[in-house]
């Protein structure tokens, strides 16, 4: 067994909340976290999904209506448990606390914040913290830096108090994906993407307030892995059946009259109303061809996660009212799964799943939609890149006869053949006269940030593959180098060892149990 931590409840643990930079104020403490799982390059963060969950943005909501009022009061909210000093941390626990305490509530003085200089402050931060290409206008990140930052923020700030802004059309790029197709993904350009943040932090406390559980993506204190844990927990405890779903073209087909009327009703401000219409209905840009949309929401903007989001709550609410005792719905934005008890609750759970969805407009996938069985261990699936399949417990087996089956999970055979291909385009051999230090310090962060994602499940088997697929690139590359000129034997002191005295990270060993990980 790998790891530090023994596990004496099964393949893995269930983690415990999600640490990271709590809204609500909490007795303990947290720890920070990836806002991201990188599911979706540009980095998600993977950025990672940003910290917080149900209940979190707790306090008061004394003077919700005014621009500086609703930052009066301040309570423990950072990681190290210290008393905020930043008032859009204090916005966002009064606009959580005041949707909280009233469902119905429409909140429509809002626009206002998004120009004060603290809210655009924490929003070009966040933007310049998940970096990302220049969209139409071709202005990039270092050039606002080279501008001066303060310069930009005070003119974008001015824009929107005079209602001046215009959302700009998105540049269209495309990305591979697995199967060989093209994912289309939109750029905004920067000061879109500010002013995009900006509403989202002034936003999403508001929405969260209402968000439920079985939602994960994209959301405070929330993560692929505590999905992925979900899972596990329910297959230990006979959810043997699986929905498998997957929504057609979801991003593309997003109804944007629906959504709004989904917005508005939690926000009555127009001027927020009207911004949120522009960026929709902004077009793409393709080849110097400007597309205009009428339904759908461009994958890479900074608001379209929060928006996915609302859209697909009507899936979670519905379920949750009417459809629950069928079996237990987790979902990650537009990926989800329906882990049920019995075959024919499954196959129910698959008519609920379409009529909820053609109320939206929107319809699963009939090719990429199945139903797996897990009892022992017949069939497995994918999911948040990972292949979750049961498999019997050797140990329980050998102490009591009994055949015990639990669900783990490891990375899926597309995770493992995307991360080759990436280890494979930092190793080409035109490297081969480059020092092994630099070709190895481009190699550890992706080999880092993959084995974080990963190390919560069962991974090991996995991680000690691409070690060794890593050591045969590298010494590949030593061979080329050398040529002719290689000595007798020489290439067996081209160790393991070697490289990682070179400074090559090792995923080998770092397996921890989700609870474990969350103190590393």
């Amino acid at each position: 067994m790998q790891g530090d931590a023994r596990n004496t409840r099964g393949p893995s643990a269930r983690p415990p909340s999600r640490p990271a930079r709590p809204y609500k104020p909490m007795a303990k403490s947290g720890r920070a976290q990836r806002e991201s799982e990188g599911i979706v390059v540009p980095e998600i963060a993977a950025t990672n999904n940003a910290a917080g969950g149900k209940g979190p943005w707790g306090g008061g909501a004394e003077g919700a209506g005014k621009r500086e009022g609703m930052a009066a009061k301040s309570g423990p909210n950072d990681p190290g448990g210290l008393v905020p000093c930043d008032k859009v941390r204090q916005l966002q626990r009064q606009l959580w606390s005041a949707a909280k305490r009233s469902p119905a509530r429409r909140f429509h003085a809002l626009y206002d914040h998004l120009s004060r200089g603290d809210v655009l402050r924490e929003a070009w931060r966040r933007v310049r913290a998940n970096r990302g290409a220049a969209g139409v206008d071709r202005e990039t990140i270092a050039g606002v830096e080279q501008y001066g930052v303060e310069r930009f923020l005070e003119e974008l700030g001015a824009v929107l108090r005079a209602q001046r802004y215009r959302a700009g059309v998105v540049l269209r790029r495309y990305i591979p994906k697995a199967d060989g197709r093209k994912r289309p993904l939109g750029i905004p350009t920067v000061r879109d993407r500010v002013v995009q943040t900006a509403v989202k932090l002034v936003l999403e406390p508001i929405y969260e307030a209402d968000f439920l559980s079985c939602s994960y993506g994209f959301r405070p204190r929330q993560s692929a892995t505590a999905a992925l844990e979900t899972l596990r927990k329910l297959g230990a405890k006979g959810h043997h059946h699986v929905l498998d779903a997957d929504i057609r073209d979801y991003f593309g087909s997003i109804d944007h009259d629906k959504l709004m009327k989904l917005v508005e009703r939690r926000i009555s401000d127009r001027r927020v109303l009207k911004l949120l219409r522009q960026w929709l209905a902004a077009g793409v840009m393709e080849d110097g061809v400007v597309q205009r949309t009428m339904v759908g929401t461009p994958q890479g903007g900074v608001i379209s996660p929060l928006l996915s989001n609302i859209y697909l709550h009507v899936l979670d609410t519905l379920w949750t009212r009417h459809s629950a005792p069928l079996g237990t719905l987790v979902r990650y934005a537009d990926d989800f799964v329906v882990m049920c008890r019995t075959r024919s609750a499954c196959e129910q759970a698959k008519g609920r799943i379409q009529a909820i969805l053609g109320r939206l407009g929107l319809e699963l996938h009939p090719e990429k939609t199945r139903q797996v069985e897990l009892f022992d261990g017949k069939e497995g699936f994918d999911f948040l890149g990972c292949h979750l399949h049961k498999r019997m417990s050797g140990p329980l087996l050998e102490k009591t006869g009994r055949k015990l089956y639990y669900l783990q999970r490891w990375p899926s055979q597309r995770a493992m053949q995307r991360i080759r291909q990436r280890v494979k385009e930092l190793t080409p051999r035109g490297r081969c006269h480059e020092d092994l230090r630099t070709v190895i310090a481009s190699l550890n962060p992706v080999l880092r940030g993959w084995g974080q994602y990963f190390r919560t499940g069962n991974a090991a088997k996995r991680f000690i593959q691409l070690d060794g697929y890593v050591c045969r690139r590298l010494r590949g590359l030593r061979l080329q180098r050398k040529g002719r000129n290689l000595r007798p034997g020489e290439h067996k002191g081209w160790t393991r060892e070697s490289f990682e005295n070179l400074g090559l990270y090792r995923l080998r060993g770092t397996i921890r149990y989700p609870e474990t990980a969350q103190c590393h």
